[in-house]
């Protein structure tokens, strides 16, 4: 019994390296990168006007 465990760890390790390696190829593949630029830009297009909502920039009080 304690070598077909071993063997089932063997498989699970295997099973597992090889589906890291499928998710590594797909986020490095060049369908990718078109969401992956959009995405980056997502924190340059601020609709709402800054962090505090409004747009101007946050005034200090109380000091």
């Amino acid at each position: 019994m304690d070598f077909a465990i071993n063997d089932l760890r063997a498989a699970i390790t295997a099973v597992s390296f090889v589906l890291f390696l499928g998710i590594v190829a797909w986020a490095w593949s060049g369908h990718r990168k078109r969401a992956f630029e959009e995405a980056a830009r997502l924190v340059f297009d601020d609709e709402d006007g800054g962090a505090n909502g409004r747009n101007e920039p946050h005034s200090r009080t109380g000091t």
